[in-house]
């Protein structure tokens, strides 16, 4: 409420309907002291005119017909100025007067006994005196109703009286404030709803601009000013802020690109930060235990802890497999890295997986043998994906060697069984590898998948790989958005990954 006080429409409505009650009241004060004096001047220069008309023309002596046509005109004056008139001769006898001048001035005695007789006055009334003319304001005596009196004597020795009423001025006054109060009251009701609707027009448009003002400030540059075709002061603003919305828009839009590039500097700079301190901690971390045997060995050697040839082969030997783990180390984690800090772009061709599958197979042969291991993989027919073929290589093999590595005997069988079915989503297709063995507790079916981590627990270094391979696989599919995962069966354990067709 106290909002809606203070807006520009109700500040705008008050003060028009003040300058509307003022200038009533003003006209109001102007009519009480104003009117009355004008009213006296002009009977004052009325009456000096009938003076000045009388004295001109008027013999000294009339009768038959011309008193009685000059009586006639004495009558028209009084009428038409609402006179009494009455003119005396040298002996105080009436001379000439209008019809009803009895009423006015009583009774003739008195009239020549003394004029002065029936009326009083004091020096501050007079109105005007000269020349024998004096014109003052009056009170009768007897009915206390106040008049102006001009007395005067004319150019032929008789006395002239011209006495006219105040009451009507003052009824006039009356009547015209009262005729204003209804104009104030007119004028407010009226000028009101006339200035609801100048306020609206005028204030629609700042309400509109306010709007927008707003919205600018919370950086929602949508809407813009309707422009009308009449060009004045608030046309000119909003023009001017649709000029300067669409520049803070383009400015902003600027700025965030600019954010948005700045941000991924820093975040790129970021990761290589990132990538080079865990870089350094799995390194270190993984490669403490073949640097000390590299060490210990190297030792052993130097200080020809063994004599015999065949013990100085076998230590260069050990010294030889440690260093070639170490670089096959080193290498898959940078490219682990590569995969999940960099942007790494895929070669993406088409080929054929079955044929791939099959390749993998076909170089771990000598193993699969030697442990005796069964591999069942039923595609005679070509399936072309579409895919970078090294990175695809490499999660078949880390799948494979991991089944490899993980597989027990089951009812006297080793078994790798690969399978490639239908997708969950639509246009892949799901490669499978199975391998008979020990499922994978629960709590471990999430880790498996984070670097460096081994579901053997003696962390057999003769059996067990470096713990990159499935770490590598998830960064792979990751940069594929593609399924990928692993699940308990009844004989063993099955990993998977989907792939475009």
């Amino acid at each position: 409420m106290k909002k809606k006080f203070k807006s520009v429409r109700t500040k705008l409505f008050i003060t028009l309907c003040i300058v509307v009650l003022m200038i009533i009241a003003f006209l109001i004060i102007v009519n009480n002291v104003v009117l009355e004096t004008i009213y006296y001047h002009s009977k004052k220069e009325a009456s000096l005119n009938t003076y000045e008309y009388i004295n001109n023309n008027l013999p000294k002596t009339l009768e038959g017909e011309g008193k009685g046509q000059y009586e006639l005109e004495l009558e028209k004056i009084a009428i038409d100025n609402n006179f009494e008139i009455i003119i005396l001769d040298e002996d105080n006898e009436i001379y000439l007067s209008n019809k009803n001048f009895l009423s006015g001035f009583g009774n003739v005695a008195d009239i020549k006994h003394d004029v002065k007789y029936s009326i009083f006055s004091s020096a501050e009334d007079i109105m005007y005196a000269s020349d024998g003319v004096n014109i003052r304001r009056i009170q009768d005596k007897i009915n206390g109703r106040a008049f102006i009196l001009l007395s005067a004597e004319l150019d032929n020795g008789n006395k002239l009286y011209i006495r006219m009423p105040t009451t009507p001025i003052k009824e006039s006054v009356g009547i015209s404030n009262n005729f204003l109060y209804i104009l104030a009251f007119v004028s407010v009701a009226f000028g009101g709803i006339a200035i609801t609707f100048i306020t609206e027009k005028f204030t629609k448009p700042i309400e509109q601009l306010n709007d927008i003002a707003n919205r600018m400030s919370k950086l929602d540059f949508g809407k813009k000013y309707k422009v009308q075709n009449n060009e004045d002061e608030i046309n000119e603003l909003g023009t001017s802020i649709n000029i300067l919305s669409n520049k803070l828009e383009e400015t902003i839009n600027k700025l965030k690109m600019s954010n948005m590039e700045l941000e991924k500097d820093m975040e790129s700079k970021s990761k290589i930060d990132e990538m080079r301190k865990q870089f350094i901690s799995d390194v270190s971390h993984e490669l403490k235990t073949p640097i000390s045997l590299i060490q210990g060995y190297a030792e052993g050697l130097l200080e020809n802890v063994n004599t015999d040839e065949e013990n100085r082969k076998f230590y260069s030997e050990v010294i030889l497999d440690e260093a070639n783990k170490m670089d096959k180390l080193v290498k898959r984690l940078l490219e682990l890295m590569k995969l999940e800090y960099e942007d790494t772009k895929f070669n993406n061709t088409k080929f054929d997986i079955v044929e791939l599958i099959n390749e993998v197979v076909k170089n771990s042969k000598v193993i699969l043998d030697e442990q005796k291991i069964d591999v069942e993989f039923k595609e005679n027919e070509p399936i072309n994906v579409y895919a970078d073929d090294f990175y695809i290589e490499q999660v078949i093999t880390n799948y494979f060697t991991n089944a490899i590595k993980n597989i027990k005997e089951i009812d006297g069988k080793k078994l790798i069984k690969i399978s490639i079915k239908k997708g969950k989503e639509q246009g892949k297709l799901r490669v499978c590898v199975f391998n008979t063995g020990k499922n994978i507790d629960e709590e471990n079916l999430n880790r498996i998948w984070t670097r460096f981590y081994k579901t053997d627990e003696s962390r057999n270094r003769t059996k067990g790989g470096t713990g990159i391979g499935l770490a590598l696989v998830k960064a792979i599919m990751n940069k594929y958005n593609s399924k990928y995962g692993v699940v308990n069966k009844k004989d063993g354990v099955e990993f998977y990954f989907e792939i475009k067709v």
